[in-house]
């Protein structure tokens, strides 16, 4: 049973990694996207690799969930929101990345679905189509896309998150961000071009070093080691659960802080999405050390 300073700590980390998304959205107005996701993981992993030691894991698990995560998955969803995808919405659909995890889970580690997991799977899928339902000018088909290829490569991080099984996940984080930046600077300068990356860190300005310092600091490094801490003391499948609540937070805060509109078919959307996804993971009663593949791995934003 969590104590209930540790509830609160879990809940304010669900806010911190909500709020995140508007982050994201204010330092998508100052840099190029893969020069912004370089920028993240650069000053992530520079200041904490003096205090942390080595990862604690085989090497070619840091270079996969960098790769996976860092790169791939933060660049379409940096991508996505450039495109004109609201950041609550973005946070809503990444939740798909529990349906592309258990089938990866199924590809790739050979797993067999149980009957809950799989009607979890369908409840959650007609959530985001009904997200779907309001595409348009506001939010672009191809913006909503590149967010969903964000969740299926956070997905296929989640199965390399699993295998490698960090016993330090804060260390972990480092190390992948440390792997992930120097990718992101050269695909920068190949796509977004040098021009574009200088004319960029020319103009930075207050709001820009502040979004950067909130995800590389706040809720990379102060997020991860909070919740790799909770983790360690309870277990998983206890904490795992509280992420649902990004979601809720990201969408406060985008309508709040960014005047981003709800439907009644996002908040319908969203309750369908996280109640699939819940239903599909979370394990049954008298069963509670059990849990499916989405407990096993990390959760990251």
């Amino acid at each position: 049973m969590m104590r209930s300073r540790d509830i609160a700590l879990a809940v304010l980390v669900m806010a911190v990694w909500g709020f995140n998304f508007i982050a994201i959205h204010v330092g998508l107005g100052h840099f190029p996207p893969l020069l912004f996701c370089a920028l993240r993981f650069g000053l992530s992993a520079i200041p904490a690799l003096f205090f942390v030691g080595r990862p604690q894991v085989a090497w070619r698990w840091v270079f996969a969930v960098a790769l996976a995560l860092g790169v791939v998955k933060f660049s379409l969803l940096f991508a996505g929101m450039a495109a004109g995808m609201p950041a609550g919405l973005s946070a809503l659909v990444l939740q798909s990345q529990a349906f592309f995890t258990m089938i990866f889970a199924v590809l790739l580690l050979r797993e067999r679905l149980s009957t809950r997991q799989v009607a979890g799977m369908v409840i959650a899928a007609l959530g985001i189509a009904l997200v779907a339902v309001r595409l348009g000018p506001d939010r672009p088909a191809h913006a909503f896309v590149l967010c969903i290829a964000a969740a299926a490569a956070w997905g296929v991080a989640n199965i390399a998150l699993r295998k490698a099984a960090a016993p330090d996940m804060l260390r972990f984080m480092v190390w992948v961000s440390a792997a992930a930046a120097p990718v992101l600077v050269v695909l920068s300068l190949l796509v977004e071009g040098p021009a574009a990356d200088l004319a960029a860190l020319q103009s930075i300005d207050v709001a820009g070093v502040g979004a950067l310092v909130y995800i590389a600091f706040v809720s990379t490094l102060f997020g991860f080691g909070v919740w790799g801490s909770l983790i360690r003391q309870y277990g998983a499948s206890t904490v795992a659960p509280f992420s649902m609540l990004v979601p809720f937070f990201a969408m406060g805060s985008g309508a709040l802080v960014l005047g981003e509109s709800l439907h009644a078919t996002d908040i319908l959307g969203g309750a369908t999405v996280l109640f699939g996804v819940l239903f599909g993971t979370l394990p049954r009663r008298g069963r509670a050390g059990e849990g499916g593949p989405i407990h096993q791995a990390a959760r990251s934003v």
